[in-house]
């Protein structure tokens, strides 16, 4: 960490997650060092959200990173950390973080025998990869889990990105992730499927019609949940 607290933060992922992790955090005045990603979509994400910034390898990456914010698909994160620690890349002192629903820290341990700090950070929010995802991060909760004497470190920097954070325990994150994952399929499978019922019955425009409606059933099912309802 330089002498001010800011931070050389490198993004290993370039979909919808990573990119706009940076340049949230880049808005906060760290220094964004590179993002390694392979697609050409990534690099088209990362051409319009961080202008100027490299794109480089993932060794390189770590390399020169304070902080390396590893966002991938959940299913390549175990494999990916430690084929890095295999190769020697991990560095003491370095920040990682991963942005995995169903993972703690405990999958960060190849890089923590290393002698990295593991932080586990994830944004409960759908991300579209644009910089509209850069206002709905000041309306996110971010769920976070770190070793005791770093959880500190890890809230700060979801305050940074405009989130606010609320911590799991290790040993809850696989729970977490599992009621992640339910709103996403629910989410997503019952907007699919109700447009394409009310457009094959003619309503124009059946997203702003249901949009509402959706809204308020959410904050209905909250309430009676003993939550408090959508603001």
């Amino acid at each position: 960490m330089t002498r001010d607290g800011r931070l050389g933060v490198g993004i290993v992922g370039g979909g919808h997650v990573g990119p706009v992790l940076g340049a949230a955090l880049g808005g906060a005045g760290h220094a964004i060092v590179g993002v390694a990603t392979v697609s050409d979509a990534g690099r088209d994400r990362v051409e319009a959200l961080l202008p100027g910034v490299p794109v480089l390898t993932v060794p390189e990456v770590v390399e020169r990173s304070e902080l390396v914010v590893l966002a991938v698909p959940d299913a390549e994160l175990e494999a990916l950390v430690a084929g890095l620690a295999a190769v020697g890349a991990w560095q003491p002192g370095q920040l990682v973080l991963h942005t995995a629903p169903g993972f703690g820290v405990q999958v960060l341990q190849p890089a923590l025998a290393a002698g990295a700090i593991p932080l586990a950070v994830h944004p409960a929010m759908a991300f579209t990869g644009t910089s509209l995802d850069l206002a709905r991060l000041h309306e996110c909760w971010c769920a976070v889990t770190a070793p005791a004497p770093v959880l500190p470190i890890a809230q700060a920097l979801v305050v940074e990105l405009g989130a606010e954070p609320v911590v799991v325990a290790e040993a809850d994150r696989a729970e977490y992730g599992a009621g992640i994952a339910a709103v996403r399929a629910l989410s997503g499978g019952v907007v699919a499927d109700a447009v394409a019922r009310l457009r094959a019955a003619g309503v124009p425009q059946p997203g702003r019609m249901i949009g509402s409606l959706m809204r308020s059933e959410i904050e209905n099912a909250l309430t009676a949940a003993g939550d408090e309802p959508v603001a």
